[in-house]
This record gives structure tokens, C-alpha cells and sequence, in this order.
């Protein structure tokens, strides 16, 4: 299996960056996995919806570039599906025993993502409906995509 996670933005604090580090580790054992962090468009204290726009627009040319062509893409949404961890393994399992074995997921920047990037998403799946930092969700996301694996193989991991 082979993970690419394309972010919007870098890792800036250290603790984030450490927890990264430890999980994408983890993940070696199962999965070969690719960061890409893309740049973060500037914007205006205050944009308007227009700059906005503009600033989805850039991010998802470079997002859509990244993304590998036969992957099956996975965006992270505050209003895309509810899983539980389990119910996500599931999933993973399910398209891999069909024939997918790559998966992008994508963290877009603080503004989202463009509405191209969400025409190419396979998947809209949400980690929660509270808002986070989009550099947190990263840490959540690699634990749960490591969870998912450990459940797969049903090795123990703690609850």
C-alpha cells in the first residue's frame, strides 16, 4: 500500500512535527508513505470571498498537480462522512481488497479546499465536526490511518 499526504502548509511547532515523525514511523511497517507539503497562498487579514477564491483556486492547482493520477483521494471535510475508527479500517480494507493501492488524503489550508479539489475526491471524510488546525488534523489523521492498519492486521493497539 502506498499513502501520500498532501498538506497545505508546513509543520511549525515542534511537538506537531515530533508527533508526525513518530507515526509516519509506525507506518512504515505497513505502508509507504509520501509527505507533500504544498505552500500556503498569503491572503489579507481580512480577505474578501473573491481573494479567497483566489487563494482555493492556487492551492488546489497545486494540490490536483501532487496528486498522483491512479490514486484513490481522500479529503479531509468538516461536512464530509462520519467514521469511527473501525468503520474506517473497514473502508480501507474493503477498497484495497478491490483493488486500490494507493490513497491520497488531502489537508487543505485555512481557508479549505477549491471546488476542483472536491470533484476529484473520492472520498469526503470528516475526523470530526469541530474545527481544528488544519497541522493538528495531520497528527489525527496519520494515528487513525496507523489504527486503521494495526485493526487490519488485528494487532493490538491501545483504546
Amino acid at each position: 500500500m502506498r499513502i501520500q499526504l498532501i498538506t497545505i502548509g508546513k509543520l511549525k511547532e515542534k511537538f506537531l512535527k515530533q508527533a508526525c515523525d513518530e507515526y509516519q514511523k509506525r507506518l512504515q511497517a505497513y505502508a509507504k508513505i509520501e509527505i507533500i507539503e504544498l505552500a500556503e497562498e498569503k491572503c489579507s487579514d481580512q480577505p474578501s470571498d473573491a481573494e479567497i477564491e483566489q487563494v482555493l483556486r492556487k492551492e488546489g492547482e497545486r494540490i490536483l498537480k501532487a496528486l498522483h493520477s491512479d490514486s484513490y483521494a481522500i479529503v479531509l471535510a468538516v461536512n464530509g462522512e462520519m467514521a469511527s475508527s473501525p468503520g474506517l479500517a473497514k473502508k480501507l480494507d474493503h477498497l484495497t481488497t478491490y483493488g486500490h493501492s494507493h490513497f491520497s488524503y488531502i489537508i487543505g489550508g485555512s481557508h479549505g479546499l477549491s471546488k476542483d479539489v472536491y470533484a476529484r475526491s473520492n472520498w469526503d471524510l470528516s475526523l470530526s465536526k469541530m474545527t481544528f488546525p488544519h497541522q493538528l488534523m495531520r497528527v489525527f489523521l496519520l494515528e487513525q490511518i496507523y489504527r486503521s492498519c494495526k485493526i487490519n492486521r488485528g494487532e493490538t493497539y491501545h483504546k
